[in-house]
C-alpha cells in the first residue's frame, strides 16, 4: 500500500504545480485555497518538492510565527533530502535568521556550498560574492570567489538552454 500512497501522493503534487502555474485558470480564492491544501498534504507525506515549494511559500508568506516556523522546518527538511532549491533557501535562513533558526555564518555557507556543487547557480553565486567581499564568515578568497562565479555562469547558462528548450 505504501506504493499506492506513494503513487496518489504524487499524482496530487503534479495537480498542485498544475494549479499553481496554469495562466488560464482564475485565481480565485478558491482555486488557492485548494492549490495551498494540496500542497500541505504531499509535503506532510513526505514529498521532498512539496516540502520545498510549500515550505518555501509559508515561511515568506506565513500569516503567524508558527507557519513561518513550519515552512523553515519544512526547507530543511527538503535540503537535507537533497533538493537544491531548499538547500539554496536553507542557506538563506541561516544567513539571515528568524526566531527558530537564528545567523549561523557556518551553517550558511554550508547550504549555499551544497546547492552550488548541485546547480543551482543563485547559490553559487552567493557564494562568489561572499569570498569576493570577506562575507558569511569567510576571508577574501579571490581564487574561491572565482570558483564559485565560474561555477554559477555555468549552471545559469544550463538552465537559459533548458528553458529555451521548453518553450
Amino acid at each position: 500500500m505504501p506504493q499506492a500512497s506513494s503513487l496518489f501522493t504524487r499524482l496530487e503534487y503534479r495537480l498542485a504545480e498544475q494549479l499553481f502555474h496554469t495562466r488560464w485558470l482564475p485565481r480565485s480564492p478558491r482555486t488557492q485555497r485548494l492549490t495551498m491544501h494540496l500542497y500541505q498534504r504531499c509535503a506532510e507525506a513526505g514529498h521532498t518538492a512539496a516540502l520545498s515549494v510549500y515550505g518555501h511559500m509559508l515561511f515568506h508568506r506565513g500569516a503567524s510565527p508558527q507557519d513561518k516556523a513550519k515552512g523553515a522546518r519544512y526547507v530543511l527538511q527538503a535540503a537535507h533530502s537533497g533538493d537544491e532549491r531548499a538547500q539554496y533557501q536553507a542557506g538563506a535562513i541561516y544567513e539571515h535568521g528568524c526566531a527558530q533558526y537564528p545567523r549561523r555564518d557556518d551553517h550558511a555557507v554550508t547550504w549555499y556550498a551544497r546547492a552550488g556543487e548541485a546547480g543551482h547557480a543563485l547559490a553559487a553565486s552567493r557564494l562568489a560574492d561572499a569570498y569576493r567581499h570577506g562575507q558569511l564568515g569567510l576571508a577574501v578568497d579571490c581564487q574561491r570567489a572565482e570558483y564559485w562565479q565560474r561555477l554559477a555562469d555555468q549552471h545559469a547558462g544550463l538552465e537559459m538552454q533548458e528553458a529555451a528548450t521548453r518553450h
